[in-house]
């Protein structure tokens, strides 16, 4: 069975689930699942019910779809991501992106729980991505293209779409947040990031670390789907000052500064023109 007739089953088992076709798909990662809560709900669907999709297996990711209206928008929710770091191929960490267009979205948003570099940075920050950089040693693309997805060659300008980004950012203000701008590093995980490494990944250019979101974007960009994506600095990687870290800390650290992701994105979905 080739990917586009898996896309094609996965979308089609759905459509008999719900008859919604959401405008915008939205990524909740690590401890950031509530938005989940303040969405109208039509339908949820547990992953494992799904074909052809993985299952979560990280503490923090519920693992299933929620269909239902946001800021009077029709959305899809991934409530839990899948990560390369879990075993899963790239196609695996990127089939849902690939259903939720076939089901109808022209938006992802990516949320994601990020490790800073930026010594500007501060925990519980919210970052607006502007671009990424591939540190995962994989692209979800490799292997035989089909034109029915998208061209061989895709062109990763505008990779963050710089209108969904002023957006944003006039949209924080508006609410009173200080919202920063960063390049996003992509790594394989799990483990944490030596003093080294963080230092390495800040002198390439990054902003902000994390195992996620790259392959997930690359895929969007090659469908054509436009892609916002939002991060929150769960802890610092400063290599001369660097602490103890764990999954914990960095769930707790999401847990406190989810109610402002939470507010921002309802925000910025209510005003997004589609």
């Amino acid at each position: 069975m080739t990917l586009v007739d898996q896309i094609n089953e996965a979308a089609n088992f759905i459509r008999t689930k719900t008859k919604m076709a959401p405008e915008i798909g939205i990524i909740l990662g690590t401890g950031l699942g509530k938005l989940g809560e303040k969405i109208t709900i039509e339908t949820t669907i547990s992953y494992e019910q799904i074909p052809h999709f993985a299952v979560s297996t990280v503490e923090g990711h519920a693992g299933r779809l929620i269909f239902g209206t946001l800021s009077g928008k029709k959305v899809v929710a991934m409530q839990g991501r899948f990560h390369f770091y879990e075993g899963y191929s790239m196609e695996q960490v990127t089939f849902p992106v690939r259903a939720m267009k076939a089901i109808g979205i022209k938006v992802l948003i990516v949320c994601n729980a990020t490790g800073g570099l930026n010594p500007q940075f501060r925990k519980g920050d919210m970052v607006l991505i502007t671009d990424h950089i591939n540190f995962q040693g994989q692209n979800p693309l490799l292997s035989h293209n089909d034109d029915k997805l998208g061209p061989r060659f895709p062109d990763m300008y505008n990779c963050y779409d710089k209108d969904l980004l002023d957006l944003a950012e006039q949209t924080a203000l508006k609410l009173g947040y200080k919202v920063n701008r960063g390049v996003y590093v992509g790594v394989t995980g799990p483990n944490l990031e030596t003093a080294a490494e963080y230092r390495m990944l800040r002198t390439m250019g990054g902003d902000q670390v994390g195992m996620s979101t790259v392959p997930e974007v690359i895929v969007a960009r090659h469908q054509g789907t436009k892609v916002l994506g939002v991060s929150i600095i769960t802890d610092m990687g400063l290599p001369d000052h660097l602490e103890p870290c764990s999954h914990e800390k960095i769930l707790a650290s999401a847990d406190l500064a989810e109610p402002k992701m939470t507010e921002l994105i309802a925000a910025v979905i209510e005003r997004m023109q589609l």
